[in-house]
C-alpha cells in the first residue's frame, strides 16, 4: 500500500474542458463554517455508485464482486464511467476519477456513493471537486483508507456527514454486513463496543481496548486514516479539530513513523483542540532496526496523556476484517473508561 507518497494536489488549468459525465468543476467554495450536513438516508432497493477516486484494481474480478455485495445487501449498483481506467497506479487520470465523483453526486437515482478501494491518489483530485454541487446533492459516502482524503475534504468544505468503513472490495464479512444494516437501513443510534470472544483462551486476547485517559465526553467524530490524514497537513481540506473527537488508525507503518504523524499534529495545533480522542488498530505496525524505538505506549504518553482528555485505544476502526462503520462528522459520547462511544442523534435527514 503506497499510501506515504503525499502528491501535491493539482491546480484545475483554466484549458481543462470537463468531461461529458462531469458536473463543471469549480474553485473550492469558503469553508463550511462548522454547519452540519446531513446526507439522505437509504433504504432497499435504492441504487448506489461504485466509484474508484484511488489506486486501481489490478483483478477485474474485484469489480464484480463490488457488484455482487451491494446487490447482496439488497442494492442496485451503477458503476462509475471509469471504474475501471488505469492511469500508472491510479484508477485513472485525476480529472476521470474526480468526474465519476461528482457525477455520481449529480444522479438524481444514486443514493449513495461507495468507494471501490483505497490505495494512494484520493487527495489529487481534491482540488477537482464541485463541492457546491456535494453540499446540494448530499449523499452517503462510504470508504476508508486513503478515503480519508474525501472525507476530510469533503467534511471541511460542504460539512456533509460521510462514513469511515469498508470498501466495495474490502471483506464484507457478517459483523461489516451487519454494520451496514444497522446504520443505513435500520438508521441505528449505534454504540460502537468492541465484540470481546476469547475463543480458546482463558481470559481474551483480541479486541481489547485500552484506557489513556479516562472519562467522557461528547462531540463531532473527525478523523481516518492517520497517514494520510496527516498529508492533508497545510491545505485547505482539513475539518476545524477545535472540540472535536479525533479518530485515527493506520497500517504498516513502524512507531516512529506514528510519532513523526502525532508530532505533526501536534505541531500544528490540532491534538491542543481536540476534545476526545480514539485510536483504532495498527495492522502490522512493526518496529525497524537500529538504536531502538519508542514503544507505542510511550507514544501516547508523550502525546495524547498531557492533554488530560478521554481517550483510549484499540477500536475497532481500520485496516482490520471486522470494522465499525464511523460517521464523519457524527455527534457522539466518548467514554474512554468503558473503551466505546455512541452516536447522540441521527446522521440522516428525516424522513
Amino acid at each position: 500500500m503506497d499510501k506515504r507518497q503525499f502528491i501535491k494536489n493539482c491546480a484545475l488549468a483554466a484549458s481543462l474542458i470537463p468531461l461529458a459525465s462531469c458536473a463543471n468543476v469549480i474553485a473550492a467554495p469558503a469553508a463550511s463554517n462548522g454547519k452540519r450536513v446531513l446526507p439522505v438516508a437509504l433504504k432497499p432497493g435504492d441504487t448506489v455508485a461504485l466509484v474508484s477516486p484511488s489506486k486501481a484494481t489490478d483483478n477485474m474480478i474485484d469489480l464484480q464482486i463490488a457488484t455482487e455485495v451491494m446487490q447482496a445487501l439488497g442494492l442496485n449498483v451503477k458503476a462509475g464511467q471509469h471504474l475501471a481506467s488505469r492511469r500508472g497506479h491510479l484508477a485513472g487520470t485525476d480529472l476521470e476519477r474526480a468526474s465519476d465523483i461528482n457525477a455520481m453526486f449529480a444522479d438524481k437515482d444514486v443514493k449513495a456513493v461507495i468507494c471501490l478501494r483505497g490505495g494512494s491518489g484520493a487527495a489529487r483530485v481534491l482540488p477537482l471537486l464541485d463541492y457546491n454541487l456535494i453540499r446540494n446533492n448530499p449523499k452517503i459516502l462510504l470508504g476508508y483508507s486513503d478515503i480519508t482524503a474525501l472525507h476530510n475534504a469533503i467534511h471541511a468544505k460542504t460539512g456533509l456527514v460521510t462514513f469511515h468503513g469498508p470498501n466495495g472490495t474490502g471483506s464484507w464479512n457478517s459483523f461489516n454486513a451487519d454494520q451496514f444494516r444497522r446504520v443505513f437501513f435500520d438508521r441505528e443510534l449505534m454504540h460502537y463496543q468492541n465484540v470481546i470472544d476469547a475463543k480458546d483462551e482463558l481470559v481474551p486476547r483480541q479486541n481489547r481496548t485500552i484506557t489513556i485517559t479516562g472519562g467522557k465526553v461528547q462531540g463531532e467524530l473527525i478523523g481516518g486514516n492517520l497517514t494520510v490524514l496527516t498529508a492533508l497537513a497545510g491545505s485547505p481540506y482539513l475539518p476545524d479539530f477545535s472540540g472535536k473527537i479525533l479518530f485515527v488508525e493506520d497500517v504498516e507503518e513502524a512507531p516512529y513513523r506514528i510519532d513523526r504523524m502525532l508530532s505533526t499534529l501536534k505541531l500544528m495545533g490540532a491534538l491542543d483542540k481536540i476534545a476526545g480522542f480514539i485510536f483504532g488498530e495498527c495492522t502490522d505496525c512493526r518496529p525497524s532496526g537500529g538504536y531502538g524505538w519508542l514503544t507505542m505506549d510511550q507514544i501516547f504518553d508523550d502525546h495524547i496523556k498531557p492533554l488530560n482528555i478521554p481517550a483510549y485505544r484499540g477500536a475497532m476502526i481500520g485496516h482490520i476484517k471486522q470494522q465499525f462503520i464511523v460517521p464523519v462528522g457524527g455527534r457522539v459520547e466518548l467514554d474512554a473508561d468503558a473503551g466505546s462511544f455512541r452516536l447522540l442523534d441521527s446522521v440522516f435527514q428525516s424522513a
